[in-house]
């Protein structure tokens, strides 16, 4: 018989990545960027240009390879892209522990 564990809803901390929460968050970023990429109907070229970022790297982080490239800079290349970006901060959710950090795209 087959175990099948139930994980939680980040991969990478499921992985015992130690920047899970990170990862996350540039795997979040990155799927937006495609979406706005394709929604636009732009090449590659055209977005590398648009966002700031050589091409190799935009092809890069199409296809999932976002390490060599931060969170503050995926948020910019969203920007550029013709997106409004908003951080929020807030309290923890309880008191007793760290917070976190989330992603929420309208």
């Amino acid at each position: 018989m087959m175990n099948i564990d139930t994980g939680s809803t980040n991969v990478y901390a499921d992985l015992g990545m130690p920047d899970a929460e990170e990862m996350l968050i540039k795997a979040q970023l990155a799927a937006k960027i495609g979406e706005i990429i394709k929604r636009r109907r732009l090449t590659q070229t055209k977005a590398a240009e648009l966002m700031g970022i050589p091409q190799p790297k935009v092809s890069a982080l199409l296809r999932g390879q976002f390490r060599g490239i931060s969170e503050a800079k995926m948020l910019e290349a969203i920007a550029r892209l013709g997106r409004d970006v908003k951080i929020v901060i807030g309290p923890s959710r309880r008191r007793s522990s760290p917070g976190h950090v989330e992603l929420e795209m309208a």
